[in-house]
């Protein structure tokens, strides 16, 4: 049981520690990142366009549209025709935030290469600014890294409770409308197989078979 728990903490640490990536994107192509955040967390991203010519400029072509989306659709970054950029916000709540990246039409065809770096929860707070601020030795910076983290993690075994709860009562809705419609089907097999003998059994009397 430890083993499961300790396991579910690593995995959860590694998820708030952020993303970073590097992918490819075609032209006139759409990539869309998913990321789950949790309500009132703080997410900050950033991502680039390589320039494929390490010593000119970046070709006009490598430009994109970026876009930061919450669960319900709201906007909260928009870059157009960009090639690089940064967005940070606070959750207002939680679910799936999705980032997509559109890339321009282009005939011939160019595929760029994108840096995406995406944080949030404990990943997201800028560490060297409250060491800066507060002047406080290395150790304690990583002393308070450690306890948000151990706080954050804290936190999700909460949540993963409460999805686990309410998931339980969805299976126990499920199981009980599957038995109403069982019997309700029973009941009416029953009556069909009733009316079908009477309705033989009315045939057969005026037939004077019976």
């Amino acid at each position: 049981m430890w083993g499961i728990k300790l396991g579910l903490c690593v995995i959860m640490l590694g998820l708030m520690l952020g993303e970073s990536m590097r992918f490819e994107l075609e032209s006139g192509k759409t990539k869309c990142i998913a990321e789950d955040i949790k309500a009132n967390a703080m997410t900050v991203g950033k991502y680039t366009v390589i320039n494929p010519n390490e010593d000119g400029p970046l070709p006009i072509s490598h430009k994109l549209v970026v876009r930061v989306s919450s669960p319900k659709g709201n906007s909260h970054h928009l870059g157009d025709q960009v090639d690089s950029g940064t967005f940070a916000f606070t959750a207002a709540e939680g679910g799936d935030y999705t980032t997509c990246f559109w890339a321009n039409r282009h005939n011939p065809p160019v595929r760029m290469t994108i840096d995406f770096d995406w944080k949030s929860g404990v990943a997201a707070k800028d560490w060297s600014n409250v060491a800066k601020k507060g002047q406080v030795e290395t150790m304690e910076v990583e002393l308070k890294k450690l306890y948000d983290t151990v706080t954050v993690i804290h936190e999700e075994m909460f949540y993963l409770r409460e999805r686990e709860e309410e998931m339980q009562q969805l299976n126990k809705e499920t199981n009980t409308k599957m038995a109403t419609l069982g019997l309700f089907s029973l009941l009416l097999c029953l009556s069909v197989a009733g009316l079908q003998i009477w309705h033989l059994k009315t045939f057969f009397e005026r037939k004077k078979l019976l």
